[in-house]
This record gives C-alpha cells, sequence and structure tokens, in this order.
C-alpha cells in the first residue's frame, strides 16, 4: 500500500506537466481558444472537411473547463515549474478576457460557437442555426463559464470575484427552479428545461465547484453544496445496489458520473464528514465501479435493475474521475475497498488508456478496441477531467504519505 501510494503523485503530476505543455504548444483558435481538437485514433488534427468536429467551431465547455485547469494548475505548480506556471498564467489571462467578453454579452455561455463567435445550435450532422438567448435558463456551458471564470479571477482580476461569483449563484438557483436545461443542441427555452427528466447531473456539476471554492479560500459560497449532496442521496441512490440512477425510477445509471459525483462530494466534505454520509459515498463508489467496470474500462450506462452494462462505450474520462474519488475516499476513510479501487482504475488507464505521444488517453474504448465516438465534444481533455483528477489524488496521496504510519 504505502509504495503504491507514494508513486502516484510524482507520476501524477510529471503526466500532467506533459499534457499541459503539450497544449499549451499548439495553436489556439482566434489566437486564444485552447486547441485540443484532433482524431482520438490517428491523432492527425481535424480541419475543415470534418465538419463540427473541425477547427471553425468552438466549443463553450471545453473553453470553460479549459480556463478552471490552466488556473488550478498555474497555482500547482508555482514553486516546482515557474516556466510552466508562466506559461499557463499567459494563456489563462488570454482566456479569461475572452471568456469574460462573450459571457458578458447576455450572460451565458453557450455550447458550441460558430466561425463569427456567436452561439449555434442543431445537430451533428444537420444544418445549425442561431442559438437562442438563454435568458433565465441556465445550462452545463453556464457552469463551466461561471467555474473557469472564477478561478480566472481569483489568479487574474480579483475584483470582479463578486460578479463571477452572482454569476455561478444564478446557475446553482436554476437547477432548484427548474429553469437549467442539459440538451444545449437544441433552441433553449423555459418549457424544455422544465419538461426535461430530472437527471442528477446538474447538482453533480455544481458540486464540483464547492472543493474548488474552498481552496480559493471562497468557502462562504458553498452552502449549496450539502444540500445538492443530501437531494442526490435521497432521491437517486437505488438502497438495493448502491447505485445511483440518473433519473428517480428510471433503470439507466451512468456510473462515470455517480463516481464523478463521489468526488466531488469528498472534496467538499473532506475526511471530516458525517460518518453516514462517508459510508453512503463510498457505498456508490464500489457499487458504480464494480458493476461498471468490464472490458476495457468503466461502461457508460449500467442497469439498476440488472447490475449490467447497457453500454459497449468505456470513455476515458471515468477512470481519472475513479482515482480521485479512490484516493480520497481511501484518505476519508483508510478502506481497503477504495484502495483496491484506486489501484485497479490506476493500473487499466495507464495500461490501456494513456498515449505518451502526445500525452493524452484514448478518448473511448469499448471491448473491440478504441472506437471513433466522441461522448460529447471533438476536443480532447484540456486538462480536466485528467488533469483536475489527477491532481487532486496527487494532493490526497502527498497527504497520506504526510501522516505517521500508527
Amino acid at each position: 500500500m504505502t509504495a503504491f501510494i507514494a508513486q502516484t503523485a510524482p507520476r501524477y503530476m510529471a503526466a500532467n506537466v506533459a499534457t499541459l505543455r503539450w497544449m499549451l504548444e499548439r495553436p489556439r483558435f482566434h489566437g486564444i481558444y485552447l486547441n485540443t481538437k484532433l482524431n482520438p485514433l490517428t491523432l492527425e488534427d481535424y480541419g475543415a472537411a470534418d465538419g463540427w468536429r473541425g477547427p471553425d467551431w468552438t466549443y463553450g465547455w471545453i473553453q470553460g473547463r479549459g480556463l478552471e485547469s490552466l488556473a488550478t494548475h498555474a497555482a500547482a505548480f508555482t514553486e516546482t515549474d515557474p516556466a510552466l506556471t508562466t506559461a499557463l498564467d499567459d494563456a489563462g489571462r488570454a482566456l479569461y478576457g475572452a471568456l469574460d467578453k462573450l459571457q458578458g454579452r447576455d450572460g451565458h455561455g453557450y455550447f458550441r460557437y460558430g466561425p463569427d463567435m456567436q452561439p449555434v445550435c442543431g445537430p451533428d450532422d444537420g444544418p445549425l442555426a442561431q442559438q437562442v438567448r438563454g435568458g433565465d435558463v441556465f445550462t452545463y456551458s453556464d457552469a463551466f463559464f461561471a467555474k473557469g471564470l472564477i478561478c480566472g479571477a481569483a489568479r487574474y482580476d480579483p475584483a470582479e470575484l463578486p460578479r463571477h461569483l452572482a454569476a455561478l449563484g444564478r446557475v446553482i438557483d436554476a437547477i432548484g427552479d427548474d429553469r437549467f436545461q442539459m440538451a444545449e443542441k437544441v433552441p433553449l427555452a423555459p418549457a424544455t428545461a422544465a419538461a426535461e427528466p430530472a437527471d442528477f447531473g446538474p447538482r453533480m456539476i455544481l458540486l464540483g465547484a464547492a472543493g474548488m471554492l474552498r481552496r480559493l479560500r471562497l468557502a462562504e459560497a458553498t452552502t449549496y453544496a450539502d444540500g445538492f449532496i443530501a437531494h442526490v442521496l435521497s432521491h437517486h441512490l437505488d438502497r438495493g445496489t448502491g447505485l445511483l440512477r440518473n433519473v428517480p425510477g428510471q433503470d439507466d445509471c451512468n456510473v462515470g458520473h455517480a463516481i464523478e459525483f463521489v468526488g466531488f462530494a469528498l472534496d467538499h466534505l473532506g475526511k471530516n464528514g458525517d460518518p453516514q454520509t462517508l459510508k453512503a459515498l463510498e457505498r456508490i463508489l464500489v457499487a458504480s465501479f464494480d458493476h461498471g467496470f468490464a472490458g476495457p474500462g468503466i461502461r457508460l450506462t449500467v442497469s439498476a435493475r440488472t447490475g449490467q452494462p447497457v453500454s459497449p462505450f468505456c470513455p476515458w474520462w471515468s477512470l481519472p474521475e475513479t482515482i480521485r474519488s479512490a484516493a480520497l475516499a481511501f484518505e476519508a476513510t483508510r478502506s481497503t475497498e477504495a484502495l483496491r479501487i484506486w489501484q485497479a482504475a490506476d493500473a487499466r488507464f495507464w495500461d490501456v488508456y494513456w498515449r505518451d505521444d502526445p500525452p493524452v488517453a484514448y478518448q473511448c474504448l469499448t471491448p473491440d478496441g478504441p472506437v471513433d465516438y466522441v461522448p460529447a465534444t471533438p476536443c480532447l481533455d484540456p486538462g480536466y477531467h485528467t488533469g483536475l483528477s489527477l491532481l487532486a489524488a496527487a494532493r490526497a496521496a502527498e497527504r497520506i504519505s504526510s501522516v505517521p504510519t500508527q
């Protein structure tokens, strides 16, 4: 155990350094926006002929996540790699300014922007139209913009933090008021948002801001987080299996999202969380991993009724999220089950998914091998799912290793 944990932090941090340097060396869209668009199988850059995957389309999801990654990693490497911190800050400061201007148009960020940086909507393989302005409807893109802009403001523009915290608050309020729309490829509308199923995804993503806020010494803005955890445990937890149902009463379980929820909850609560809550979170982690870990990685969907995977797809992101969640769970409980999962996810990610040149993971595998399947956007990870998860796990490993053995 001790040997495994001791070697994880330097390995995780070295991988993040390599990925961040690779990303920073790539030409940016419009000279500002992060460019991680390349075919996950051939590793060739997408071109104009690749349509919605090509360079003409900028994804707000990815840019908001990327800003959170840039600012967070810049702080992390201040002492150990000041040159990298400087490069990250140069990119982060420019991206902060650009996203702040985009959001400043109407108070929203959008999933997909066209060549003129106007928001568009429509199916990936069909005609695109101008996206409806968000108004009182908020989305995942709003969440990722808000998180990224808070990280950016904390580092580059502290006087504007109250404005960005208020924007985050509006996204949080929209969830409770049924004004959060998950489907961003269709026109935004209050009726569409209100009619969507009560998936735990929005609460999970916004819960991810709580640990971030605490590290930025903004814990006073996390008062919503305990309620989000309680809501998910009360409404989505299948008591018989320990799985989280995407929607209460429905069968599908996105076990990767359940594991991500556990990580965000533990990041917020820390090892001093309520024992019963910590126990419930660990049960979700174990059930989600054990039911979903089949084939090359963690399946996208599992049936609550049968406990069996119902999707062949194993996207990369659920493994680093598992590494984070298991590391935080082990730190909190010293559970052998959490350590087992940490070790298993670590081994599978590095042995099967990771590619050293360039330092990125296969985007998706099935039992038949790598596939050209885009989980959400054609951009590879800008140091978010992989980078921030590995950073959190590395910090947990360092804290665990610093505690004297009893």
